[in-house]
């Protein structure tokens, strides 16, 4: 499930990046996608490649690793972002919720750190 409430669109700076179309009030679903779960020996050599970027942490332990389908690849990083991210490992599936109200126009985005107010340098912000 997806809204069709977004659109995707370049940004200025930082390539593409998923726009509410329409105001979405806080606490709304706005995307339930499947992941395909790849073991902690394929994670290792997806590290090596640019989907090392598009991948996230899976399993309890997280030494696993999960390429999310639908948009959830799409949206940039904020540190002050207006949505957050939630992991299912039983059903293999992610949600994105806001958690402020977004005007239309404005970005949806999510803080990587998998908090949406959670300041911790990310990664490749440390690379800087």
């Amino acid at each position: 499930m997806i809204s069709g409430s977004l659109q995707i669109r370049n940004t200025a700076n930082k390539g593409r990046g998923l726009f509410a179309d329409a105001f979405i009030k806080a606490d709304t679903v706005i995307e339930v996608s499947p992941v395909v779960v790849m073991s902690a020996e394929e994670r290792q050599h997806l590290e090596e490649t640019d989907l090392r970027n598009y991948i996230f942490e899976w399993g309890n332990d997280s030494n696993q690793c999960a390429l999310a389908l639908g948009y959830i690849s799409i949206y940039n990083h904020s540190y002050n972002s207006n949505c957050e991210y939630f992991m299912d490992f039983d059903e293999n599936i992610m949600f994105i919720k806001t958690v402020k109200d977004v005007e239309p126009g404005t970005e949806l985005t999510l803080n990587y750190n998998g908090d949406f107010n959670d300041g911790a340098e990310i990664w490749f912000d440390a690379e800087d």
